[in-house]
């Protein structure tokens, strides 16, 4: 069996709990090298989580002969140069959702991909997630009959840290760096989650405004969109509104009744139908990237496959740069 030896490019918040722990917990894999421009970080990271090497050069890292395997947890903008870079030096990537600041990036990392056979494989964990697949499960079984209408509603209050981006400007907010604001941060994995089930997205438009005036980037985004099936579906997202108003929901309607389920706070799965409404709980692992970095890793030892590829991450790229009018 091929022991992976990977190296993480970017050690923020991301790799504390929801992915670093997990390429220790799966067999054949573990972590031996992180890179952070922020030496003091690198090497903090590296102390707390036992790992030997660090390093403040993304190039060093990829050029050390025991990583075989590349890690890319940086915001967004960044990630095409890693992933080709890693590419080419003909090591795997798992990188951070989304797959880039923009669909052509994504074309990009593609390109690549195919040019060197290398594989690039993207963070969409809630493919793999217990929650999320009971909810596929469900669909398959024809629970809700024919599927109709998919809706997606997002709301939250501003961060503490927005009423102060002037001053510090958070990466999420800033377009060059993050694609978009908040929407470009969380709705891909709303979006992703709906293309898993559904097929891709193959007509998308959007209205975009910034209300609150806080930061640069929008703040609210009402979407509409057609899936290759016909299916349509619509989206709000309002990252300035009021406590009262939090909402996560994607509601999926059919004719013999309707799915309700939440993406970030995973509520009990609501099924309504003629025989009334039912509330099914379910638990997710500890760490919640996990499942998918276990598949990444029989993917790449040959004994498994692992679909959520760049190919597969792309059209989320396309559909919110549709939605947010970049072409």
């Amino acid at each position: 069996m091929k022991k992976l030896k990977w190296g993480f490019i970017g050690c923020g918040e991301v790799t504390e709990t929801k992915s670093g722990p997990a390429f220790n917990e799966v067999e054949g894999s573990e972590v031996v090298a992180v890179m952070s421009r922020n030496g003091k970080k690198a090497r903090s990271y590296a102390e707390r989580h036992g790992v030997k090497k660090w390093y403040t050069d993304a190039q060093e890292l990829i050029d050390d002969p025991e990583v075989n395997a590349i890690y890319i947890a940086t915001p967004p903008s960044s990630h095409a140069t890693f992933a080709i870079m890693a590419m080419h030096a003909g090591k795997p990537v798992y990188v951070e959702k989304p797959l880039a600041a923009n669909y052509d990036d994504c074309a990009r990392i593609n390109r690549v991909s195919e040019q060197t056979g290398v594989p690039c494989f993207v963070a969409y964990y809630r493919r793999f997630l217990p929650y999320f697949i009971k909810v596929k499960d469900m669909l398959k079984a024809n629970t809700i009959g024919n599927v109709l209408n998919v809706q997606v509603r997002f709301s939250c209050p501003p961060r503490d840290l927005d009423y102060n981006s002037s001053v510090d400007m958070p990466w999420r907010l800033q377009p060059d760096i993050a694609g978009g604001g908040y929407f470009y941060d969380l709705a891909p994995h709303q979006l992703d989650l709906l293309q898993d089930m559904f097929g891709v997205i193959i007509e998308a438009e959007g209205i975009c405004a910034n209300r609150a005036g806080l930061y640069p980037a929008e703040d609210c985004v009402s979407a509409c969109f057609r899936f290759e099936s016909g299916l349509p579906g619509s989206g709000s997202w309002c990252f300035v509104g009021h406590n009262s108003s939090r909402e996560d929901c994607i509601e999926i309607i059919g004719d013999k009744g309707m799915l309700s389920f939440s993406v970030y706070n995973y509520a009990p799965i609501q099924l309504t139908t003629s025989a009334g409404t039912e509330y099914i709980t379910v638990e997710n692992p500890k760490y919640v990237q996990l499942p998918i970095i276990k598949a990444v890793v029989e993917a790449l030892q040959g004994i498994g496959v692992c679909t959520c590829d760049s190919m597969t991450a792309t059209p989320v790229n396309w559909v919110m740069d549709r939605i947010l009018g970049k072409f």
